[in-house]
This record gives structure tokens, sequence and C-alpha cells, in this order.
């Protein structure tokens, strides 16, 4: 079985290597525009409009209740029939992930708000600066101490759930995966490849993650 497993490694490492690029990409890109949507609809939350707060938790409610799987063969389903342009599958699928992904955002970013000193929010009310001042140059700014390192793992886990992008061929790891089982029959050994990749990848990110969170206490102190 090792020597099967480097023998394909050897002769398909480009088609892991492409994959892994994709997964990368697809990871971050996710994560970078659901930071934005996601900022968006926690500030609207936090808003003291009853409609608002109505809408939002219906949205992350519905997102992180039901299977990304799902959200993601409707988005495949309706955007090119929303749209009268034509979207190509990668394309539907990236904005699948990236709704999905900002519902989990929104709550993250959420909580790194309300944990800023609301002393100094009203501090900086008291010397005139409007909501929307208090909030870009007060509040997101320490804010974004609190929530930098959860967007990490959400990165992280993000780079695990593109694996799902490979039902619809997605270019990503699992797909490679499927590229050099399909060429190949070995379906076993194609599969340990991934496996040890993704864990090599989730491990290194894990581990710089854990060392960037103690040089922010550092600092904090």
């Amino acid at each position: 079985m090792i020597d099967t497993i480097i023998e394909l490694w050897n002769k398909y490492s480009y088609v892991y290597i492409d994959g892994l690029i994709g997964t990368l990409w697809l990871a971050a890109l996710t994560v970078f525009a659901a930071t934005f949507l996601g900022t968006f609809i926690a500030i609207m939350k936090l808003t003291k409009i009853k409609i608002l707060d109505i809408i939002t938790s219906a949205y992350i409610g519905l997102l992180r209740g039901t299977p990304i799987l799902l959200q993601l063969y409707f988005f495949w389903l309706i955007l090119p029939k929303a749209f009268p342009i034509k979207l190509s599958d990668t394309t539907c699928i990236i904005v699948a992930l990236i709704v999905n992904a900002s519902s989990y955002v929104a709550e993250v970013v959420r909580a790194g708000i309300q944990a800023v000193d609301k002393g100094q929010v009203e501090a900086a009310r008291s010397l005139g600066l409007s909501n929307v001042n208090t909030m870009k140059k007060i509040v997101l700014p320490q804010a974004i101490k609190n929530i930098l390192p959860a967007l990490g793992n959400e990165y992280i886990s993000m780079i695990k759930q593109t694996s799902l992008a490979s039902v619809f061929f997605v270019q990503e790891l699992m797909t490679s995966y499927k590229t050099v089982q399909s060429a190949t029959f070995l379906a076993i050994p194609s599969l340990i490849i991934a496996g040890i990749i993704y864990l090599i990848v989730t491990t290194v990110l894990t581990k710089g993650l854990n060392i960037f969170e103690r040089r922010l206490q550092a600092n904090e102190e």
C-alpha cells in the first residue's frame, strides 16, 4: 500500500498540488468576501431596528440550520435561472459558500463588537461622534483583535468544507482525488494522499494560528 501511495504521488503530485491551490484559493476568497457580508449583517443585527433584527436572525438561522450541501445545490440550480447571463458552476458554488460562511462570520463579528468596552462607545458619543464614526473609528478597530483568531478558524474550517465543491467538479483537492482515482482505479491510495494533504495543511495552519493568538495576547498585556 505504501509503495502504491508513493508511486501515485510521484506520478500525479501535480494534480494534487493544483487541487490544493484551488482549495486554498477557494477558502480564502470565501472567507474574505464573507467577512464583508458578515460584518454588514452583524451591524444590521446590532441596530435597534426591529425589522432588521428579524431579517438578520432569519438569515442566520436559515443558513446555520440547513446542511451546506443543500445550500450548494440550491444556489447551483437557482442562480443560473435568476440571472440572464451565463454563470459557471464554480461561480454558483463560490456564491453559495460565501453566503453560508457569512452567517457564521456575522456571529463572530457581532460577538467581537459586543466585547468592546461600552464605556468607550459612550465616551465617543459624548465627544460628538456619530454612530457611524463611532463604529468606524472606535469599535471596529478594537473588535478586529477579537475577530481575527475566529476568522482564522473559519478559514481552516472552510478548507475542509470546500471539499463539498467536488460534487460539482469545481477545481479543488477532492476533485483532484476523483481525477486520479478515475485514471488509476486506485480509490483508497488516492484518497489517502488527499487526506494526508488536508491533515498537513490544517495542522500547519492551526499551529500558525495558535502562535498568532499567543502573540496577540502578549501584545495586549
